[in-house]
């Protein structure tokens, strides 16, 4: 049994991803208590659903692409069966994890495992597993959330100092209403890093409404 916060039908507002109908699975519960964490609701709603039932309601959208996300996803033990049983269902999983539990939990031949990596702004830098970053598959994505400059240098530095850029999907992504998406953009084009930016398309065309 999973903890389940919504399932709903969208469309996917980050990663490579962005643009592509996407059925998200949200798991409740979180270990981390992020600054500008904007699905709270997480923390503790939710209602207990079999892999069965979870997958019956995904397959009502009739969509390929699902992600599992939170709160925390890797916190509940069944999520490996989950992305088991999606992946089994021909479904391209999307797994997205804030970066402070072993990614390893899950097969990566069964998903790709987009892990944020939480910056100064956060107040959650010091969870971060950074074995994590040995253990990425090449299909694996990053994400690091910028606040602001000091949440900018630290990403370059953690890019430079894992040799990340280049090697591996990097996303750069503003917290909205606390910098510029230009601001970052001019500093990602001034350094000339090898990432891609990018915007919360679903906070774009349905600002804060939820199951969105």
């Amino acid at each position: 049994m999973l903890k389940v916060n919504e399932i709903f039908y969208s469309i996917q507002g980050e990663s490579t991803w962005a643009g592509c109908p996407c059925v998200f699975v949200r798991l409740t519960g979180c270990n981390l208590r992020c600054s500008w964490c904007d699905t709270t609701y997480s923390y503790d709603e939710g209602k207990l659903m079999s892999v069965e039932e979870i997958l019956r309601e995904v397959e009502s959208y009739s969509c390929d692409l699902v992600e599992i996300t939170g709160g925390e996803p890797l916190l509940q033990q069944e999520t490996s069966a989950l992305a088991e049983a999606l992946f089994k269902q021909k479904k391209t999983v999307l797994i997205e994890t804030n970066g402070s539990q072993d990614i390893n939990a899950v097969n990566p031949e069964w998903c790709i495992r987009i892990v944020d990596l939480k910056g100064p702004s956060s107040g959650c830098e010091n969870e971060i597993n950074w074995e994590n970053l040995g253990n990425l598959s090449s299909r694996d994505e990053i994400k690091f959330v910028i606040a602001d400059r000091n949440d900018y240098e630290w990403a370059r530095e953690v890019l430079q100092k894992h040799g990340l850029a280049g090697r591996q999907k990097v996303l750069f992504s503003p917290v909205a209403d606390q910098i510029s998406p230009a601001q970052l953009a001019q500093w990602i084009l001034d350094d000339r890093l090898a990432v891609r930016f990018q915007l919360q398309l679903h906070k774009i065309v349905w600002q804060d409404e939820r199951g969105r």
